[in-house]
């Protein structure tokens, strides 16, 4: 497999690449200081209207989205020609995996052979699957003479693989020597792709949600108005995905029929081929990013200045303008819904509340049973140590991937009942719902263990022995269950809401889109232009299609859950403070989190592992 060009990329290549991203960067920057503006006027207009509490029961964990570190000796595809090495490879915290020759690289602190972030990645354990993948990336050529050479994926011993597969990077390919540590591996890098791939989405910072809603903006501004699974992993991936997308087609016409090699060995050198064209565009990308950083703060700082000062008249004139173009697109809109929509919003609502309902129910039965699993081991009266040790791991449930799968695989069920439900809408999203789900169902898990940990502390001293303890214990146990099932009936609705938008709302404002003229009376026009990029038509006409289309969600999710009634909402999914005519807004649709209390923050990374908390004074 070894038929790849001599030099991935020639100078001419890289210079063209260049010039792509920076048109990509010239037409998305002005998309994003609009958005940046829009954030920093939702974020003021939150803290001058508040809206009742969200009244969360269970307490907010303190621990930070994670992966487990993992490690252990694989066998890897590599080198040039590939052949199949032994490799020791670390899964770290944060989403990224490494390859050194041997452990004692590793231990010393040596430089690894290769690393990767996950993001975007799809892990495959079939060998006949993942030959079929690569068989269909490059059909043989018609009257290709060329000998195939030989191919080391055929050579692979009887084993268990572990197959990385990505549509823009290089393929990995490793294989365990038992079916339990390949299984072990699966689940550590399936949660390493979720964390890198959900940054965006489960942080609250305003930069964040302005980000999204600009990649949207700009991608709509190209015509594409369906959700997909594009905005997966940090902002530089993010606009890395969604030039790889655009410049696909063309890298295919002009790039793939010059390959050399036949059958496999040119399906390899095209995802190497790949690789580099996605490495430099991230390069790029990136480098682009942190010079506009400085700008950005500097941005977010004198917009805060400028619009609060202002904030009351400038929330008026949106009101204002949003009743005039609602009373414009009233009619059509409903239209539209009555047409198109209709038949579909109750299908839909019933898959995605049956699909996080699932996740919820498996989370519940996973923390009865490890609440009863401490309580057991309480009665037994065993060492403190001994007890200590339980307690950590009850503490850590959230964070194992083996005890987890048994949630997160209940968010796969429904996929493919979802996409075909979905995809005439132009949705394309399911990896992205997927993991929203599995996010909801981590997080509330932490949360749930963090409540029973902390209730527990307060009501137990050292001086209870062990059966007055197992009483207070159960009677927390009970209170945790009871708080759980309030909080993870309001994440059902939340989520159904959310994705209903959506699903939906791209497609109903592609749908208007032919017939739809944004204009105001000179005087609002003018008026609006003065208030910078904070307010612009195109923003609220938007708000006012997502506020119709709410209303049309609510009644559904109403008949549905016989209660409208939200007792904690994710982060992002609130209605808007700005409410103009009774009509319900989402806000930052789409983002991660909850509305519970949370330490501030504004960084788009992934963020590291904090230490365990000490351990609590009954259980010393």
């Amino acid at each position: 497999m070894g038929g790849r060009p001599s030099s991935p990329l020639d100078k001419r290549q890289q210079q063209h690449l260049k010039g792509q991203v920076d048109t990509l960067l010239r037409n998305f920057l002005p998309c994003y200081r609009g958005q940046l503006a829009a954030a920093v006027l939702w974020q003021i207009s939150r803290e001058l209207n508040p809206q009742e509490p969200a009244g969360c029961h269970l307490f907010r964990s303190k621990k930070l989205p994670r992966v487990r570190e993992h490690r252990g000796g694989l066998t890897q595809l590599r080198g040039q020609p590939p052949r199949w090495q032994p490799s020791f490879c670390v899964l770290r915290g944060d989403g990224r995996l490494e390859w050194f020759n041997h452990r004692e690289e590793y231990e010393s602190g040596g430089k690894p052979l290769g690393s990767t972030a996950l993001t975007g990645y799809t892990v495959l354990t079939s060998h006949q699957e993942y030959l079929r993948l690569l068989d269909a990336l490059c059909p043989d050529r018609s009257g290709d003479n060329e000998q195939e050479e030989p191919d080391p994926l055929l050579d692979m011993p009887e084993s268990f693989p572990l197959f990385l597969q990505h549509s823009s990077r290089q393929h990995l390919c490793f294989f365990a020597t038992t079916g339990e540590a390949q299984r072990a591996w699966k689940l550590a890098l399936q949660g390493g792709i979720r964390l890198r791939g959900t940054v965006l989405q489960r942080s609250p910072a305003p930069a964040a949600r302005a980000f999204l809603d600009a990649v949207r903006l700009y991608r709509q501004h190209q015509g594409h108005f369906g959700d997909d699974d594009v905005t997966l992993g940090s902002d530089a991936e993010v606009l890395t995905a969604v030039l790889m997308q655009e410049l696909l087609p063309a890298l295919r016409s002009q790039t793939l029929p010059g390959l050399r090699g036949v059958g496999r060995a040119r399906a390899w050198a095209w995802t190497e081929f790949l690789d580099a064209v996605h490495a430099a565009i991230l390069a790029g990308v990136s480098a682009e990013l942190r010079a506009f950083q400085p700008e950005k703060e500097e941005l977010q700082a004198t917009l805060e200045r400028t619009i609060r000062p202002d904030v009351d008249q400038t929330l008026r004139l949106r009101a204002r303008v949003a009743r005039r173009l609602r009373a414009e697109v009233q009619g059509p809109l409903e239209s539209c819904l009555r047409r198109e929509v209709d038949a579909q919003l109750a299908r839909v609502t019933q898959k995605l509340l049956s699909t996080m309902g699932a996740a919820l129910a498996a989370v519940r039965t996973l923390l009865a049973q490890g609440m009863d699993r401490l309580f057991r081991h309480l009665r037994g009266s065993p060492s403190g140590a001994r007890l200590r040790k339980e307690v950590y791991s009850f503490g850590e449930m959230p964070w194992d991937p083996e005890l987890m799968q048994i949630c997160y695989r209940e968010a796969e069920r429904n996929r493919e009942r979802l996409q075909q439900l979905a995809a005439p809408f132009g949705f394309l999203g399911m990896q992205s719902l997927v993991f929203r789900v599995q996010d909801i169902a981590q997080q509330l898990m932490a949360d749930a263990a963090a409540t029973f940990l902390q209730l527990a502390d307060q009501c137990l001293t050292a001086a209870l022995d062990c059966q007055q303890a197992t009483k207070q214990l159960e009677k927390v146990r009970g209170r945790v269950l009871k708080k759980f099932e309030s909080d993870g009936g309001s994440a059902k609705r939340q989520f159904a809401r959310e994705w209903l938008v959506r699903i939906f709302l791209p497609f109903v404002l592609g749908q208007l889109e032919p017939g739809c003229k944004l204009e105001l009376p000179e005087d609002e026009g003018d008026i609006l232009a003065g208030c910078g990029q904070a307010l612009t038509v195109k923003g609220i006409y938007e708000d006012v299609i997502r506020g119709i289309l709410l209303q049309r969600i609510d009644r559904e999710l109403k008949k549905a859950l016989g209660t409208s009634d939200v007792s904690c909402a994710p982060d992002g999914f609130l209605d808007a403070p700005w409410d103009q005519d009774g009509a319900d807004e989402e806000t930052e649709a789409h983002r991660g989190g909850w509305t519970c209390p949370r330490p501030p923050g504004s960084s788009t990374e992934v963020q590291p592992t904090r230490p365990l908390p000490p351990a609590r004074t009954f259980w010393s």
